[in-house]
Formats: C-alpha cells, sequence, structure tokens
C-alpha cells in the first residue's frame, strides 16, 4: 500500500533552521512579534549595547539618526566594538558577535568581568538584528584602526577591512534597515524613538541621546542630570502634595539556595499627588512594561506602611474596611531604576522580571524605609494618608453607585413600558436600526405616525436635559433622563476620570442601534437641546461619536408653497433658488415646530432616507470638540464671552425668526 509522502512524518521530517533564517524566517521568537514591535525590537538591542558602554563609563553621548528611507544609524563614543581575531575561540569576534546566536561580552557578568550591570544581557543583539535587516553597514575605531563591515539579507559581503587610524576618538558606528521581508512593517515612527530615548536618559542619569530625524529635519537631545528625580520633577510640576523621596541601596542574595549569588542595587524616588499618578520600572535600563518582581514588591510594602499608618493614627473608622493598592496607586508617583548581575526576564522582550530575591528584598526594604519615611515626615505624611482615605471612600462610593448604574441601564427593550414613553421598532437587525431622539411630547404624535416603524425607534427628551459638563457623575446618574436613554442605547457608559473609573461599562458591541439621530426644533430652544445631547454623549459615550454613529436630522427652515406644489428651504440661499424657478404667485411661511408637522411631512422631510438630510456629527479634533463644548456649556466665562463676541453674529437671524 503506497503512502502519501507529503504526509509521512519520520526521522527525516525534523529540520533546523540554520543561519541568518533562525531569525528572518521566525522573527517572533527573538523579538516577540514580526510586526512592528518586533522591528522596534530590533533597533532597541543595538540601542542597549550603546548604552552598556556608556554605563561602564565609555562615552558619556549617544547620537541615533531616522533616515528617510526607513533605515535607522546608532553612533556611540565607547571602547568600539571587538571584531578581530579571537585566539581562545579560534574566530573573527566579528563572526562571533554578528553572526552567531547567543555570542557576546556579558556571560560572565556575575564573576566581576565586562558589563557587571547590563541591558543586551542575552547575546542576541547584533546577531538577530544583522539577521533581520535588508544590509547592516559597521564602522568600528579602537586599537589604532578602522574596522569596515556589510551584510546584506543576513550575509556577510566583503570580509572584514582594517585600515589604519590616527585619531583618538573611539566607538562604534552601525547603520541598517529593518527588512520587509522579515518584518511586516518597518515605519517606526518618530514618536517610538523618541519615548525610547527619553527613557533610557531617565534611569542613565547625564547620559545625553541626540536624535536627528531625516524626515522631518528635526533633531532632538535627551539628557536627565538627576536621573529619576528629575523625571518626576518634570511629571508632577506642582502639583504634589508630598515632597520627592530619593532612596538607594545595594545587597546580595540568591533566587534559591542551589543558585548563585548575585549584586543588585536600585534607586526608588516617589511623591504623592491629588493630580497626576505613575509607576515606571526599569531594570538593567530596560523598560519594564509590566513590572514583575519590583511592582509586586512596591504593592506589598506600600499597602502594608500606610495601612499601619492609617492605623496607628485612628484614621479609619469604626468597622472601615482596611485601602487597596489601588486607593494609594490613584496618588503616587514612583520610579524605581534597579540592576542585577543576574537577571530573569519573562521573555527576551524583557517586559517584566521574575527574580523571587529582587522582589522579597525590595519588599523588606520598602516596608522599612516607608516607616521611617512616615515618621520622620510627620507634615507630609498626613497629608498623604487623608489623601489615600479620600481614594479609598471615592472608589467605595463609585462602586455602589456602579452596581446602581449596572442596574438602571440594563433590561430587556421588549418590554417597553421600562422606559415612559420610549417607542420601539421591529426589526432585531442592528444594522438597520435607527433612534430619534426627539424633542418634548409634543413631537411624539407626528413622529411616530410619520416614522417606518419597521426599523425607527422614538425617544422623547421630556424636560431639560442637565448639562452634563457642570455636573458630577452621581447628580447624571440621578437624572431619569439621561439614564433612561442611555438604558435605550444599551452600551453602557465611558468613565476614565481617575476616581470613577470603576463605573466604566461601555462596550459598543451592546449598542443597539446603528444610527442615534437627534431631531429638534430649527430655533435657539432646539438648538439648545441639540447641544446637550451632544455634550451628554460626548461625556458619557464619546466613542459613538467618534465611531460616526451620531446624526443631526435637518429641519427646514421655510415651507413654501406655489399652487398644488411645496417646497421646503433648509437653508437662505435654498429659498433664492427655489423662488428662481416658482413661475406665478408662491406662500413663503417660517416652518412650523415639529409638533405641528403633519406625519406625512415630518417623513418626507426628516425621517426618510431617501429625502431627509442627516448631519453626521464627526469631530475632525476631539480636543478641539471638548474645549467648545466646556466653553459654550462650561464654567469658562471669559471663554464664553469671547466666542460670542467674535461668532454672535453669526446666531442673531436665528433670534430674530424664532
Amino acid at each position: 500500500m503506497e503512502r502519501n509522502n507529503k504526509n509521512e512524518y519520520g526521522n527525516e521530517s525534523i529540520t533546523a533552521l540554520k543561519g541568518a533564517d533562525r531569525v528572518r524566517l521566525r522573527p517572533s521568537v527573538i523579538f516577540g512579534s514580526d510586526g512592528i514591535e518586533g522591528c522596534q525590537h530590533s533597533v532597541f538591542e543595538i540601542l542597549s549595547n550603546a548604552i552598556d558602554e556608556a554605563r561602564e563609563g565609555f562615552g558619556i553621548k549617544i547620537e541615533i539618526v531616522r533616515y528617510k528611507d526607513k533605515s535607522v544609524s546608532i553612533k556611540d563614543y565607547g571602547r568600539g566594538i571587538p571584531v578581530d581575531y579571537n585566539q581562545n575561540e579560534k574566530k573573527y569576534n566579528w563572526e562571533l558577535l554578528f553572526c552567531e546566536l547567543y555570542a557576546g561580552g556579558k556571560y560572565l557578568n556575575n564573576e566581576g568581568e565586562n558589563y557587571e550591570f547590563s541591558l543586551g544581557l542575552n547575546g542576541l543583539g547584533l546577531c538577530a538584528t544583522q539577521y533581520s535587516s535588508e544590509y547592516m553597514e559597521v564602522e568600528i575605531l579602537r586599537d589604532g584602526f578602522k574596522y569596515s563591515l556589510r551584510f546584506e539579507k543576513g550575509e556577510n559581503a566583503g570580509g572584514l577591512k582594517k585600515t589604519p587610524y590616527k585619531g583618538k576618538t573611539t566607538g562604534s558606528f552601525i547603520k541598517w534597515r529593518p527588512d520587509k521581508e522579515v518584518f511586516t512593517d518597518v515605519n517606526i515612527s518618530l514618536d517610538f524613538f523618541k519615548e525610547t530615548l527619553q527613557r533610557q536618559c531617565i534611569v542613565n542619569a547625564g547620559l545625553s541621546f541626540v536624535l536627528t530625524d531625516e524626515e522631518s529635519g528635526e533633531t532632538f537631545e535627551f539628557c536627565y542630570p538627576e536621573g529619576i528625580k528629575d523625571y518626576i520633577k518634570e511629571i508632577t510640576g506642582d502639583k504634589t502634595i508630598s515632597d520627592i523621596a530619593f532612596l538607594q541601596t545595594e545587597t546580595k542574595g540568591r533566587d534559591r539556595e542551589d543558585k548563585p549569588e548575585y549584586k543588585l542595587k536600585y534607586q526608588v524616588a516617589f511623591c504623592f499627588s491629588n493630580d497626576v499618578s505613575t509607576m515606571e520600572y526599569y531594570h538593567n535600563s530596560s523598560f519594564l512594561e509590566h513590572g514583575g518582581s519590583p511592582d509586586k514588591a512596591v504593592h506589598t510594602a506600600f499597602v502594608y506602611a500606610i495601612d499601619k499608618y492609617l492605623k496607628n493614627n485612628n484614621l479609619y473608622k469604626k468597622d472601615e474596611k482596611k485601602i487597596q493598592f489601588s486607593d494609594i496607586e490613584d496618588s503616587l508617583v514612583l520610579i524605581i531604576n534597579s540592576f542585577s548581575t543576574i537577571t530573569s526576564y519573562e521573555n527576551q522582550t524583557k517586559k517584566s522580571i521574575t527574580n523571587k530575591f529582587i522582589q522579597e528584598a525590595m519588599t523588606a526594604y520598602l516596608k522599612e524605609q516607608l516607616e521611617i519615611y512616615f515618621t520622620e515626615n510627620k507634615a507630609d505624611a498626613d497629608k498623604i494618608a487623608a489623601q489615600i482615605i479620600v481614594n479609598k471612600r471615592s472608589r467605595e462610593t463609585a462602586e455602589k453607585t456602579r452596581v446602581a448604574i449596572k442596574k438602571k441601564l440594563t433590561g430587556n427593550l421588549d418590554m417597553n413600558n421600562r422606559v415612559e414613553k420610549f417607542v420601539n421598532c421591529r426589526t432585531k437587525d442592528i444594522s438597520r436600526r435607527e433612534l430619534y431622539i426627539v424633542e418634548g411630547d409634543s413631537a411624539m404624535g407626528s413622529v411616530i405616525l410619520g416614522r417606518d416603524s419597521e426599523f425607527q425607534g422614538i425617544m422623547p427628551i421630556r424636560g431639560k436635559i442637565l448639562n452634563c459638563l457642570k455636573v458630577g457623575y452621581e447628580k447624571i446618574f440621578a437624572s431619569p433622563i439621561i439614564t433612561d436613554l442611555l438604558k435605550v442605547l444599551g452600551c453602557g457608559v465611558e468613565i476614565t476620570s481617575k476616581h470613577n473609573k470603576d463605573l466604566n461599562s461601555f462596550d459598543i458591541n451592546n449598542l443597539r442601534w446603528n444610527k442615534i439621530i437627534i431631531c429638534t426644533d430649527a430655533d435657539v430652544d432646539g438648538f439648545q437641546i441639540r447641544t446637550l445631547v451632544l455634550t451628554m454623549l460626548y461625556r458619557l459615550t464619546p466613542t459613538l461619536i467618534d465611531q460616526k454613529k451620531v446624526y443631526i436630522a435637518e429641519s427646514p427652515l421655510y415651507e413654501i408653497t406655489a399652487g398644488k406644489n411645496t417646497y421646503f428651504a433648509y437653508t437662505e440661499k435654498e429659498i433664492t433658488d427655489i423662488l428662481s424657478k416658482i413661475k406665478g404667485k408662491y406662500h413663503i411661511q417660517r416652518s412650523k415646530g415639529l409638533g405641528e408637522n403633519e406625519p406625512e411631512m415630518m417623513w418626507q422631510t426628516t425621517m426618510n432616507p431617501e429625502t431627509r438630510r442627516l448631519i453626521q456629527v464627526c469631530p475632525a479634533d476631539v480636543k478641539n470638540t471638548a474645549y467648545v463644548f466646556d466653553m459654550l456649556l462650561g464654567d469658562d466665562l471669559s471663554g464664553r464671552k469671547e466666542h460670542i463676541q467674535n461668532f454672535g453674529y453669526k446666531y442673531i437671524d436665528l433670534t430674530e425668526l424664532s
């Protein structure tokens, strides 16, 4: 019986990737992704080598260029990468470093050799980035020589070129272009470079980074002489409730009894603020996006120390629950910059560390130092304790409110009597459903009779809606008009403010409508109601505006009759255009309010998809929209006055017509 060789799985089926293919065919194994994140990480691997040199005391400046053609260059003023012949390995060092994974000068760092506290630890950086590049050019100055190398698609082109060099400068220059055949996206943004370099100067005090962007022609320089302390000052400005505390220490330990002992040193800077909150962790200069061991230590130590202070000073109410870390986090600005000679990263992308000793050492040290800090800084300690108690009670109130809101905003809309005067439509097809938000009960009759009940639902606004920019969430959610409308929408609310984020329940997948259409009279009162509804949507469900789900139904300004024909004009210009086509007598009148319109007219002018006019609410600039809403309806009296002076003339005709 013959077998299909394609499906055979035997000893000859096992293959191993060799040379450059180990990276080029599987970049995500090394870089964590074959997309832009992986491409960015390939750049960081080269940058980390330059940083390690500078931190060892060789060079105080690193130059980076982002070229128009997506290539990158990094130049340092360190000792220069060793690339000449290596007697021990019987190979050239350039072959080991640029063409062999897991080769480098950082493996004996725990034994006191080069790079004691290294960012690039795994010997992958130079080789992996070289393998994943379209080309790489290398120039190195050291030992009185200039060394040159070129690689193409992971292969060396031309060997090592070595020429005498009499200058005193040493260092390494590497230029390469990430390969589109390896990464799905090689267009690394300027923001990535700026953010990465800023983070590196935070944790490498005094090291200067100069970034040149060929595309924009801009040059940026990053340097924090005092490192993490300068960074905290920049984050907080003068908006703090305590002075910046700075701690640093060195220690030794091991993760397990049978594991080697290693060195650990770290700096901690923190303060408290009622305006901003940030926690960032860096280890061996790498930003730990997910923290790991240091983050766990901070959680444990800060809750322990602050809870102890609250208890000792009788700041809890009787039977009040203990604080949670989220109550502290809301007001904490903290940066930890740590280094160790042995590091256990979760993976090669180095976003989290898992060292047991680092967690235990930091926890014990922070508990002790926080207790001393609160004792020696009583005034700051009292302010911190008071703010955290406020955060705790705000969280607990928000949780109760969230539960109440969830009950209010959920429910089966087939039970129409759950929302007073809401009129549903028949179809269950979300892509067809339209919700008309109409002004008052007077408009209900003509709108209900004029609609297509198959796909158009009606929600009346009863009475004056709150200005959602001027009142708190508690008052907002006490308004039956707002909660009923949110219930009908079905998608919950978006809340990101620091002390109320637990109220957030938004899920656009639960939205019950394809279009939300605001339908009001074309007069001053109608415009005000429309603006208040838009303001409510902007504050509570801004994604609906971003996703272009919100519309305004344009109502005609004038009704013109000529014999048996009736025309509707939506602008002054349209009146002129219509009148120019009418022969004979005509009658023109201001269009009636929605409540006085006949159902047939409502269908023709406002509800028929074939003839109506809808204005899509689609803010190109959300920040500008927020400014205008806040200026018109918020507390900025001087801004509102200036706006009326500059633009009020546009609305004079409307007030005269109303």
